[in-house]
């Protein structure tokens, strides 16, 4: 039967038609930012190879840690910022600038003219700078996204939205394996013909369609805000170095002034917001309970998914797949590969409940997803450190599923009780919580590991070593090395005995026999496999506690009819502090 001329008319509306050119470049910037997030993690060997430095060497780990903390601590501290920015000055051009500048970065990412430490500060700050253009497309897309769609097909939109995001995170693992075994740049590569695509697509056919807000910079808000929360990401980073003979840096002075005085900021940065006729954000949004339950969930699990990916990909790398034949040069892109099944759960249950969503609600699939993915923690645990694959498989798409199914809907959630006047900042928020969440969650999980593998592993490590004859003052030293050390070996797909043996030139003094056993696949994660099996109970444990939060929380948002007339009042008391 053919459709009658008026409906035929609506579907090739200009509005329909930019809705859908909306979600294809917004999906596109947002699955990119997500995407350099990640990509680097499989890439690191190969990218500190090329620039020629030894990034576990003493001193040198900080380096590593830039690399992967810089891009998330950016992200988290500029969203509010630029989501407020596009809110006063257009939503659509703060977007498009940012698209210009990731892909500027980009280019110059790929064109390291050092070596050394100098190579890596200037991949550590090109990174920063393509992070403001990432916080930029991140903090816009979803305030585009909810004036270009109307209500009822707002749910799918942005899940397909946030799904590209996380889809971004784990694609980028096997991006980053699969780019730099041909060239580390090419992982920088990658990004320049798809920005300078969209780029100039972004510039030709977006459109502002909200309203602007108008106003001026809270210069006092964005400076104790950003300064404050800098301080608090950077201490995270401090305290996972060692410090003076401890394991961590929990105990360094610096790390402890840096979090006082970041907290002492954030909390004159809401004092400051309580007061200013033109504040960078709306503590007044904190009033509508789906906004500040939705936020405080996806907080949660936030910090639970992002620690998860790190634990995962060491566990894999440093022991499960050398325990089963694989090279330790070639367990960075297996890891990524065996986590697929986690992806595939993204892909599949995001779009689907944010469509459920529309017609459903969210605050029941939220919440299920929520518990769910504290399920997935406790099968996780359960496990043998040498597990069968289709077992794991299982529970991590199970994870995945989970993730998705509580992503869109909150995600829909937190932006449809929002006035209109008000989305670029709620989306910058919503950005802020979340990326917060991936860069604590990196300190928190690798802090709880370490701490439960330090009780037993320099024992083990050092009994271990004098079994196959490395002298004992050697086996002391090695043994009582920081656990890190060990971890980022493994993430960086290093033999790590035979990277903690070869300064002390110990191994040439052994026989072929032991040089071989202490070198092969198979005695490091034997070793390691009883006190990281006790580390791993307490990340699992700690993250099936934050699902359980969360689910709490989503519960907490409310109906949704109770959220939609909270905004009214809340549009009408912004506009009269403007």
């Amino acid at each position: 039967m053919t459709d009658p001329p008026k409906v035929r008319a609506e579907r090739r509306s200009p509005a329909d038609r930019y809705k859908w050119t909306a979600l294809t470049n917004t999906t596109a910037a947002v699955f990119m930012s997500a995407l350099d997030g990640s990509i680097v993690l499989i890439a690191l060997p190969a990218v500190f190879r090329g620039v020629h430095l030894d990034p576990l060497a003493p001193g040198n780990i900080a380096y590593l840690l830039w690399m992967i903390m810089g891009y998330r601590l950016v992200q988290a501290v500029l969203v509010v910022t630029v989501g407020r920015l596009g809110d006063m000055y257009g939503r659509v051009r703060i977007y498009n600038s940012g698209f210009a500048v990731f892909t500027f970065a980009s280019i110059l990412l790929s064109f390291d003219p050092f070596d050394g430490g100098h190579g890596a500060m200037w991949l550590i700050a090109w990174r920063v700078v393509q992070a403001v253009g990432g916080s930029m497309l991140t903090a816009n897309s979803a305030a585009i996204l909810t004036d270009a769609f109307p209500e009822e097909q707002r749910g799918f939109a942005l899940g397909i939205n946030q799904v590209a995001g996380l889809a971004g995170m784990f694609i980028g693992l096997v991006a980053g394996g699969l780019l730099s075994a041909w060239d580390w740049r090419a992982v920088f590569w990658v990004n320049v013909p798809v920005g300078v695509f969209f780029t100039l697509w972004a510039y030709r056919t977006l459109r502002e369609t909200g309203k602007r807000g108008g106003g001026r910079i809270d210069w006092w808000g964005n400076i104790t805000f950003a300064v404050g929360l800098s301080a608090v990401l950077i201490a995270v980073t401090f305290g996972l170095q060692p410090y003076h003979g401890h394991t961590m840096g929990w105990t360094d002075p610096l790390v402890d002034g840096l979090i006082s005085g970041g907290l002492v900021l954030l909390a004159a940065f809401v004092a400051i917001e309580r007061r200013v006729s033109a504040p960078m954000i709306q503590l007044g949004l904190f009033r509508l309970r789906a906004f500040t339950f939705g936020n405080l969930a996806g907080l949660a699990i936030s910090i639970g998914r992002g620690g998860m990916q790190f634990v995962l990909i060491i566990w894999l790398q440093g022991i499960w797949l050398p325990l089963h034949g694989y090279d330790y040069s070639d367990t960075p892109l297996w890891a990524s590969i065996f986590m697929l099944p986690l992806t595939a759960g993204f892909l599949a249950a995001g779009p689907v409940s944010g469509y459920l969503s529309d017609r459903l609600g969210s605050r029941g699939l939220a919440t299920g997803g929520a518990l769910l993915f504290g399920a997935s923690f406790v099968g996780l645990m359960l496990l043998p450190i040498d597990f069968s694959y289709w077992i794991f498989a299982v529970l991590i798409a199970l994870n995945g599923i989970a993730s998705g199914m509580f992503a869109s809907p909150n995600s829909s959630s937190i932006m449809g009780s929002v006035p209109a006047p008000l989305r670029g900042v709620a989306s910058g928020m919503r950005a802020t919580f979340q990326n917060s969440g991936t860069a604590v969650s990196i300190g928190v999980f690798f802090s709880l590991m370490i701490a439960g593998l330090a009780g037993s592993l320099p024992h083990t490590l050092t009994a271990g070593l004098r079994q196959q004859g490395v002298p004992a003052h050697v086996a002391t030293q090695v043994g009582g090395l920081p656990p890190v050390s060990s971890l980022f070996a493994a993430q960086l797909g290093v033999n790590p005995v035979r990277h903690l043996l070869q300064p002390s030139g110990a191994l040439a003094h052994l026989t072929a026999a032991q040089q071989r056993t202490l070198t092969g696949r198979e005695f490091f994660p034997s070793l390691i496999a009883g006190p990281f099996h006790s580390g791993l109970v307490i990340v699992f444990g700690f993250g099936a506690s934050l699902a359980v939060l969360a689910a709490i929380a989503s519960l907490l948002r409310g109906a949704r009819p109770a959220a939609k007339a909270a905004a009214p009042r809340e549009a009408a008391t912004a506009a009269d502090r403007r």
